[in-house]
Order: C-alpha cells, then sequence, then structure tokens
C-alpha cells in the first residue's frame, strides 16, 4: 500500500510532538522514584484518568474486537464488557483504599498487608512474574497488533515494525517517566479517537457499503448486531454471557480490569493528590473505556464483513503478508488500507499512539516493580534515589527487546486474550478479599499464582496435542480449581501476625465484618481514629458501584441503539442513564 507524501508529514509531525512532550516531562522525570514513577504526586485527577483509556486504547484492542465481531458478532464483546464490574469496584471502593496506602508501587501492598518471609518472598517474586514475565507478554500482544497494521499499511517486516516502535517509544518512556507517559497519553488519546471516528464514518459511507441501514441490514451482517446472544443456542448464551457476567469478572486477572484494582490502574490511583482525584480518574476511565471508544472499532468491524467476508478473502487482497499471522483480527488494519491519503495517514498516527501509550505504561509500570520492588528493596536497599531512576531507565529498554522478540512469535490477538485470562484464572477473588477479610495471608497468594499458571500450562499442552476443549470450561476448571486450592491454603497456613494486621487495619479503614477479629483487639484511642473514616458503608459502596455499571451500559447501548436507528431502545436507555446518575448524586451526598 502507497502512502502518500500528505500521509507521511502527518505521521513524522506526530512522531516530532511525542518525542517534545518526553523530553519536556524529562525535566521532572529523574529527581527521584517518586517523581519517576509517580508524576509526584501532582497530576490532575482528569488526566490521569484518560492516561488509563490511552493505555487500554492499544493498537491491538480494536484489532481483538474486530475478532470477536467476526467470530460471535457484537454480543461477543461481553468477554470484555464484563469487566466494567469490575472497574466500577474499583473506583467505588477500591480507589480510596489504594490512594490511602500511600505507596509507590501496587506490590508494596504485600509487606503492608503480609507478614514474614513470605510476604518479602511475594512481592519479590511478583515483581519479576508480572513487572517482567507477565508484562512482556503484554507487551508482545500489543506489538503483535502494531506487526499485523505494519505489514498491511507499510509493507514492513516484523522486525521493521518493532525497531520503529521501540526506539520511539523507549525514548520518551525512559526520560520522562510517568510524568511523560501520561502528557503523551493525553495527546495520543484525543488523535486516536478523532482518527478512529473520521474512520468509521468514511468506511461506513464507501460504495461497498453506502450507509449505516445498508450495514445493518447485509446478509453478512445482519445475525451479528444484537447486543445479546441467540438465546435459542443455549452453549454460545452460557459462553458469551453467562460465564463472562456471572464468573470471569470477579475470578480472573486481566491487566486493567484487575479484581480489586492493581497494575497501572493502581499507579495512576495512587498518583492522585487525593482519594477524591482517585474516586474521579478510575470512574472516567471506565465510562470512557466502555461506553465512549467502542463503537467506531465495531463499526469497522461490521463492515469488514462485506469486504472481507472470511480469511482466504484477506489472504486473497494481501499475498505479501505471512500467513501465519492471517487471522480475523488481520480485518481492522485492512479496512483502514482503504482510506484516502491523507486521512490515511491520520489513522496511522493514531494506531502508532494507541501502540506508544500501551508500551509506554507497560514500559514504566514493569520498570517501577523491577526497580522500586526488586533492587531497591532486595538487591541495594540503600541505592540512592539517582541510582534507583538510573536502573528505571536500563530496565525500561530491556523490557522492550524481550517484548519485541516474543511479539515475533505470536499469531493472534484473541489467542493471547484468552492465555492471560487462563494464566489469571482463580486468582482474582483473592484480591477482592485481601482488603477485607483478615485471614488471607502471603500463602494464600503465592498458592494461587503457582497453580494457575500451572493449569494454564496443562491446558496449552492439550491444546499442543490437538485435544480441544471449549474455552469456557478451562477458564471455569481454572477458577475452580485455583480457588479450592488457595482456600485450602488460608486455613491450613499460619494467618498473619496481629501487629501487621491492626496496622493495616488502621492505616486502610477498611469497611465490612471481616476484620471483627482484630477490631476487638484495638484500644480505645485506636477505635476512635477509625471513626474518623466518613467513607460510605460497604453496602452503599455496593449499590453505588451496580449504579455506575448499569449507568456505563444504559450509555453503551443507548449509543448502539441510536446508530441501529432504534429510538424507542434509545430513549430507554438514556432514561435509565440519567435516573442512574441521579441515583448516584444522592448516595455521594449521603
Amino acid at each position: 500500500m502507497q502512502l502518500a507524501n500528505l500521509d507521511y508529514i502527518i505521521i513524522i509531525l506526530f512522531l516530532i510532538i511525542t518525542l517534545v512532550i518526553g523530553i519536556y516531562a524529562s525535566r521532572q522525570a529523574g529527581k527521584s522514584t517518586k517523581d519517576y514513577f509517580l508524576s509526584g504526586n501532582n497530576m490532575p485527577w482528569w488526566m490521569l484518568g484518560i492516561s488509563m483509556v490511552a493505555t487500554t486504547f492499544s493498537a491491538d484492542t480494536p484489532n481483538l474486537v474486530t475478532d470477536i465481531v467476526r467470530e460471535n458478532g457484537v454480543a461477543g464483546n461481553w468477554a470484555w464488557w464484563a469487566f466494567l464490574l469490575t472497574g466500577m469496584l474499583t473506583v467505588f471502593i477500591y480507589s480510596r483504599l489504594w490512594r490511602r496506602a500511600g505507596i509507590v508501587t501496587d506490590l508494596e501492598f504485600y509487606e503492608l498487608r503480609y507478614s514474614g518471609g513470605e510476604a518479602s518472598f511475594l512481592r519479590g517474586f511478583r515483581a519479576i512474574y508480572l513487572g517482567v514475565f507477565f508484562n512482556v507478554v503484554i507487551m508482545a500482544t500489543v506489538m503483535l497488533a502494531g506487526i499485523k497494521i505494519g505489514s498491511v499499511m507499510l509493507g514492513l517486516s516484523g522486525i521493521q515494525t518493532v525497531l520503529l516502535v521501540s526506539i520511539v517509544t523507549v525514548f520518551y518512556a525512559s526520560i520522562g517517566g510517568l510524568r511523560g507517559v501520561i502528557l503523551t497519553d493525553f495527546f495520543q488519546f484525543i488523535l486516536s479517537m478523532i482518527g478512529m471516528i473520521i474512520a468509521s464514518i468514511f468506511i461506513v459511507k464507501m460504495p461497498e457499503i453506502g450507509s449505516l441501514n445498508a450495514l445493518f441490514t447485509h446478509e453478512n451482517v445482519a445475525e451479528k448486531i444484537d447486543f445479546l446472544p441467540d438465546m435459542d443456542n443455549k452453549s454460545l448464551w452460557i459462553e458469551l454471557l453467562i460465564i463472562p457476567l456471572a464468573v470471569q469478572w470477579w475470578s480472573t486477572w486481566y491487566p486493567g480490569s484487575e479484581p480489586g484494582g492493581g497494575g497501572y490502574v493502581a499507579q495512576r490511583m495512587l498518583s492522585t493528590k487525593d482519594e477524591s482525584g482517585a474516586v474521579k480518574a478510575t470512574l472516567l476511565f471506565n465510562i470512557a473505556h466502555y461506553a465512549l471508544r467502542p463503537w467506531p472499532w465495531i463499526l469497522i468491524a461490521l463492515a469488514s464483513l462485506i469486504v472481507f467476508p472470511d480469511l482466504d478473502s484477506l489472504a486473497a487482497a494481501f499475498p505479501q503478508i505471512n500467513e501465519n499471522i492471517i487471522g480475523n483480527d488481520l480485518a481492522f488494519p485492512a479496512m483502514l488500507s482503504l482510506l484516502p491519503a491523507g486521512l490515511k495517514g491520520l489513522l496511522l498516527a493514531s494506531l502508532i499512539a494507541a501502540l506508544m501509550s500501551t508500551i509506554s505504561t507497560h514500559l514504566n509500570w514493569g520498570a517501577s516493580y523491577v526497580v522500586n520492588d526488586m533492587y531497591g528493596r532486595f538487591i541495594k536497599p540503600d541505592a540512592t534515589e539517582k541510582e534507583k531512576v538510573m536502573y528505571g531507565k536500563i530496565s525500561t529498554i530491556i523490557l522492550m527487546i524481550f517484548a519485541g522478540y516474543l511479539a515475533i512469535r505470536l499469531q493472534t490477538a484473541k489467542q493471547s486474550f484468552d492465555l492471560l485470562l487462563q494464566i489469571g484464572a482463580g486468582t482474582g477473588l483473592i484480591f477482592i478479599l485481601r482488603w477485607f477479610w483478615w485471614r488471607i495471608n502471603a500463602y494464600s497468594e503465592i498458592v494461587a499464582m503457582i497453580v494457575s499458571f500451572v493449569i494454564a500450562i496443562v491446558f496449552s499442552i492439550f491444546d499442543a496435542e490437538g485435544i480441544e476443549i471449549a474455552t469456557h470450561v478451562k477458564l471455569v476448571s481454572g477458577v475452580l480449581i485455583t480457588t479450592l486450592a488457595w482456600i485450602i491454603t488460608t486455613y491450613i497456613t499460619p494467618a498473619t501476625n496481629t501487629e501487621t494486621l491492626k496496622s493495616f487495619y488502621l492505616k486502610i479503614k477498611p469497611k465490612g465484618s471481616g476484620w471483627e477479629k482484630v477490631k476487638i483487639s484495638l484500644n480505645e484511642s485506636e477505635l476512635n481514629e477509625l471513626e474518623s473514616n466518613n467513607d460510605p458503608s460497604l453496602s452503599n459502596q455496593i449499590i453505588m458501584m451496580l449504579l455506575g455499571t448499569v449507568l456505563v451500559y444504559a450509555a453503551l447501548f443507548g449509543t448502539g441503539s441510536l446508530l441501529y436507528g432504534n429510538y424507542g431502545n434509545m430513549i430507554l436507555f438514556f432514561v435509565i442513564l440519567i435516573v442512574s446518575v441521579l441515583g448516584l448524586f444522592k448516595l455521594n451526598r449521603q
């Protein structure tokens, strides 16, 4: 595919602006690890919220959504829409608790909540497990999307794409720290949203499609547009809706949708000025993530069913592409290749922006684990702030090298999505309960992490041997086995020592009855300190979480109904949205 000079000018201008922002941010980033990894706790909440959205607006996400829609229709998106429940739980319950912890990374939580050598081991192990291995897989998945986009739209090889993106991203992520990441995220998100909206409008108006009505009534598309799976197909209903809503959202660990918060979402909450900022930032993130962004991707995915109805048509249209990476997710960059000059450059710039925003966040997040929770905690505890910032920059470069190597060996976005879900299956409930039940200990988390990983490996071996097991069956099996293992472990291993539990309880002030055993050991002054906590009751927080969930789903499906031309449903959904907003305001005032 040939690009016009205008396209190259737009892309080069984007790269220059990105580098300038990184250089600007570097003036503050090198002072301390708090500046480098938490942007000095002085970034506005709305910018942190948009940074979270930009990170999840990665180049692989539209590819993944396209893969899902082509396979299972719009209803297939419940595989990730269900995580809204997790997000709202974080907004109304966990965001305050994380910000109250006052730590640099979420891994410091382990030595705040647990005691003994097992707590230190867990912190160090997860620094490598999440910050390096798991993080590299995530970045490689994102980079895989970049490789597919580069091969379709620029004719680049996988290695060329990896080198091009890596050099620029590593430069501004390493010199600017989190401040540089957040500032570039803001710019990149605006560009990405504008590009996707314009692209979806142009594609729908292409002669092959004509209009929204022609798109939705086309024989290849008409059966793919329902919000819910076909109720007559029991297995599809269970796999696409029941499992995500009943099991997946609370039981699995997935980056950006961690039960109880965590990862780069926790990093952003810890970076806010106060608890109120943490709540607002995560609320903005969830509204934008689930209600604002999906429809341009969905429209392009549905349109691809008309232009490229099957994989053979994709292979025929792009014979130069390695057959190993031809999948339904390739249809997204294939559709963008049909855009005119200028718009093509804008879309390429927006996709590069989405790719870089995700990778830069994961580089900074992973480096924070390596430096703060491994190097500074176990290797050289007396390291100076300057040394730790230097090792943060070195870690950023090394993580990018590993991710680029792995990206060249992956095949499809859905493959990676399923693998990440399976590895985290069964661990989610621990991350929810550990704040509210004193009995959970470090051994609980260690066993859950090991068992879920082993199960994922076993199922991978089954796949390699040709033993077919449905994805939802593997997920539920992993959840049940892992949950049973860590619950048994919790009861047969020693509890966290009382002083650590008391310290955690007084610092975090969690609601609920799961800390009664600790509460009865407190003296009068400590009990008075607890009374100073004016958080809403746990029951009110759960009600707010449910109202927030209804609000976002109403916005999502109300927008979809508007696009479908179903104005009766649109009005119904927007009435539900307004009622939910009023309910939240009322509970918040109380």
